[in-house]
């Protein structure tokens, strides 16, 4: 078994199960309207929805149902259980492969996601820079995408490898994010995404 397999078996074991759990908990919470809850690494996180945030999302998006049609399994803010240590993460874009299928017990399986965005908030950027890059990279999810409104630049990680993201592109926001060498064969333009 090699590392990526004994940390994807460790998180699967007990994980699901806390996870369930703290969310069941979770869902019985007076979360203010327009607040995002996720678990990162064992540790629930709140954060609020802001228009710049959501007008970011909202173009990615459209992007992606514009390239792949509206029927595309595209999410934003659903929960999916990543590998690594107590990860449900809820991604602010998660594109999932064709044909992909709830598991058992009625949750996306972090195998079929092809695509992820996180758009960078202050309350919550170390954790799309840190643990959840790291654990999308554990994942395999080829493609992640970080739109960061207060540097006004795009980071894109592809071919993740044994936790780690093998190659990382940086776009300054107004130059088109190039993804035609990835599996979607998409350019992704930033010229609109606002700024903090």
């Amino acid at each position: 078994m090699t590392v990526l397999e004994d940390r994807i078996a460790m998180a699967d074991s007990d994980d699901t199960s806390w996870l369930d759990d703290m969310f069941a908990r979770l869902e019985k919470l007076p979360v203010p309207e327009g607040y995002k809850v996720e678990i990162v690494e064992g540790a629930v996180y709140m954060s609020p929805q802001r228009d710049i945030h959501w007008e970011t999302i909202r173009a990615i998006i459209w992007a992606l149902e514009d390239h792949f049609s509206r029927r595309a399994k595209v999410f934003s803010d659903v929960r999916i259980d990543f590998p690594g240590r107590k990860n449900g993460l809820a991604p602010d874009v998660a594109k999932l492969r064709d044909g992909a299928e709830k598991d058992a017990e009625g949750r996306w399986r972090h195998e079929d996601v092809e695509f992820v965005a996180e758009v960078i908030s202050t309350e919550t950027g170390k954790n799309d820079y840190g643990p959840k890059k790291t654990a999308y990279a554990l994942a395999e999810v080829p493609v992640y995408l970080i739109a960061d409104p207060y540097q006004g630049k795009c980071h894109l990680y592809t071919q993740p490898k044994d936790g780690e993201y093998m190659s990382d592109t940086s776009v300054t926001y107004g130059v088109n994010v190039d993804m035609t060498t990835t599996h979607l064969a998409l350019t992704l333009r930033t010229d609109d995404f606002p700024r903090d």
